[in-house]
């Protein structure tokens, strides 16, 4: 069995490519441990584990193949960090994204980033000032991941997205730093290219994983592309293939991402065996990133 090409982040070893297996249906969880299980035979040795579900059957595989090279990505929201007034920040979900929408974004792009809400009215400075971390509730839910298990951490979500519109990056220095004291190398989330890589520098994270992929990225594939090439820390894609529109054409996909923009590696969708062995066949080709490292 040839095994896929490697990258090295933190002295950690990780495939170019991570499989994130979507089932068909939501009563067919199964279907989910058997494609690890087929991919992982076809050369497959890192899965997105996005839901409890995943985790709990890439536990499963390791446990079969006794394999400790098997690597997994758990995803983290920021927003169980947050508080305002002392309750949650997503109970004022609504007044965030207006404040977001008047504040900060053209109106013809409000669609593509924030989901639908209602009028509501929007934070002032001084409510955003009082936006506080919730250590609490953020190492419980900390508590549920094993660095051992799962050393990489994929942190932000549309949370991290909406503190960097906010201004409330110390709030992500907070839990990046707390999610490394705890032994794993975060990777920073976000949906925007153009907004989240430079905003998001500063953070102490091992990479930043964003969408981006040959047919768009949100908003503006050439100034993404830009961003990217002229960014020197790690950039993970996200949908490589575009929700699957590229998988016939996922060599060139690929190589978009690898060879012009230079991504360490891609976390790509799979819904099938056919798909997960078709795109397999095409990442054997590309070969291991070694970065230099920086004196």
């Amino acid at each position: 069995m040839i095994r896929l090409p490697t990258v090295i982040l933190e002295g950690k070893k990780l495939p170019r490519m991570i499989l994130s297996i979507q089932s068909s249906s939501p009563r067919r969880d199964q279907e989910i441990y058997s494609l690890m299980e087929k991919t992982y035979e076809m050369g497959a040795w890192g899965f997105d584990l996005p839901s409890s579900k995943h985790l709990k059957y890439f536990k499963e595989l390791k446990n079969v193949t006794v394999d400790d090279t098997l690597i997994g990505l758990c995803h983290f929201e920021v927003e169980v960090g947050v508080s305002y007034l002392g309750k949650p920040l997503h109970r004022f979900e609504s007044k965030v994204i207006s404040t977001i929408k008047k504040e900060l974004l053209p109106s013809h792009l409000i669609r593509e980033i924030l989901p639908p809400s209602s009028p509501v009215e929007v934070f002032t400075q001084k409510e955003i000032d009082r936006i506080t971390f919730d250590s609490l509730r953020f190492d419980n839910a900390l508590s549920l991941f094993d660095p051992k298990e799962t050393p990489f951490l994929l942190v932000g979500e549309k949370y991290g997205d909406w503190l960097l519109a906010l201004g409330r990056i110390d709030l992500l220095h907070e839990m990046v730093s707390r999610v490394k004291k705890k032994g794993f190398l975060p990777i920073f989330s976000g949906q925007w290219a153009t907004f989240v890589l430079p905003k998001a520098k500063p953070l102490d994270v091992a990479a930043y994983a964003i969408p981006i992929n040959k047919k768009r990225s949100l908003f503006d594939l050439r100034q993404a592309s830009l961003v990217i090439k002229k960014f020197d820390k790690p950039v993970i894609s996200l949908n490589p293939l575009a929700d699957g529109s590229l998988l016939n054409e996922s060599e060139e996909a690929f190589s978009f991402l690898f060879d012009e923009l230079k991504v360490y590696a891609v976390i790509a969708e799979i819904t099938s065996e056919g798909e997960g062995k078709k795109i397999i066949e095409v990442l054997k080709k590309f070969p291991s990133l070694i970065p230099h490292h920086r004196t």
